[in-house]
């Protein structure tokens, strides 16, 4: 079973990005830094000031939240989407803002829902201004609920991470993720029905339910620490390792391999899906939240380890085959 199978179809979704580019532009005016495609967008203020902004959602990580009756983390994991994003571009969160959808309000699931958003602001430095509360009997079937987030961050040009001084042969850097994320969830969901002991399905459903890890407060102090040698920046969301490239899509980035100590619950189901490793590396993170290029990588590797921060050494920025991802040799 892959990806596509299970419903999800990633190519499909490029293409309508691709095709929406032209039309979106229409909108900007010469303020816009950049929009669709990036992780963040960025908006510029003044000469010195910029604003980033990034908007998504939890997916269908939700319905294990609903099936389990657990709550209280999946806000976690909406703040995380939009925040792991946001700071690819250097910059530093400011405000969220949510979105939360249900047919009919039940409340205790609402505030357990908003416990967990709070949470998530806490970790990624945001104040929680606002947010949207919508009751659309008939939309959703009873005790569904969906979610929403938009994060702005602020980025002085000096600070800014654009992936200009991303160049052939410098290393690239993974940081260990919690699990899934919250990506791949409709072929999660579809692996975990497949296991057959009923004990097992259910602790391999609480750890697919693990909070994706929120790299603020990491990637602010490694940025501190490393300066201008970080050279670009990769949250690992949907698509897998096929994210590397958006640091820099003039290049070709080349993995050695990919970790082996990666979460029990991400073991089992990628043995259970019986796909190839390579099928796998463009569908789930493979134990990387997030990645960075690099022209000092035992400096970067001293200062991880000194941290108790689990990171890898993945491979090297190529200097062809523009925006490609080779794994061993052979491209994704």
């Amino acid at each position: 079973m892959d990806y596509k199978k299970s419903g999800v179809d990633i190519e499909l979704a490029d293409r309508f990005v691709d095709r929406i580019k032209r039309m979106v532009g229409t909108t900007h005016d010469d303020r816009v830094v950049s929009g669709v495609g990036g992780f963040a967008a960025l908006y510029r203020m003044d000469e010195k000031r910029l604003l980033a902004s990034s908007t998504d959602g939890v997916g269908t990580k939700i319905k294990l939240a609903i099936e389990t009756n657990t709550h209280d983390t999946i806000g976690i994991d909406l703040v995380a989407m939009c925040v792991n994003d946001l700071i690819c571009t250097g910059a530093r969160p400011m405000f969220f803002l949510d979105y939360f959808a249900t047919g009919k309000l039940d409340i205790d699931v609402g505030e357990s829902v908003l416990t967990g958003i709070v949470n998530g602001c806490k970790q990624g430095r945001l104040a929680l201004i606002g947010g949207e509360t919508a009751e659309m009997p008939g939309m959703y079937a009873a005790g569904d609920y969906d979610l929403a987030g938009f994060s702005v961050g602020e980025v002085f040009q000096t600070d800014l991470v654009d992936g200009s001084t991303v160049k052939p042969g410098q290393t690239i850097i993974g940081l260990a993720s919690s699990g899934f994320h919250s990506n791949g969830y409709s072929l999660v969901r579809q692996l975990l029905a497949k296991v057959e002991d009923t004990a097992k399905r259910e602790e391999l459903t609480r750890e697919a339910l693990t909070p994706t890890k929120i790299y603020v407060d990491l990637i602010h102090s490694l940025r501190e620490h490393m300066g201008t040698s970080l050279t670009g920046m990769a949250n690992i969301t949907g698509s897998g390792m096929l994210n590397i490239p958006r640091m820099n899509l003039a290049y070709s980035y080349h993995l050695n391999e990919l970790p082996k100590d990666i979460p029990n619950v991400m073991t089992n189901l990628c043995q259970l899906s019986g796909l190839s490793e390579f099928e796998l590396a463009r569908t789930f993170n493979m134990g990387v939240g997030f990645a960075f290029a690099t022209d000092k990588p035992e400096k970067a590797m001293e200062w991880l380890k000194a941290r108790g921060e689990k990171a890898w050494l993945l491979g090297t920025v190529g200097d062809k085959e523009a925006g490609e991802v080779f794994l061993a040799g052979q491209k994704l």
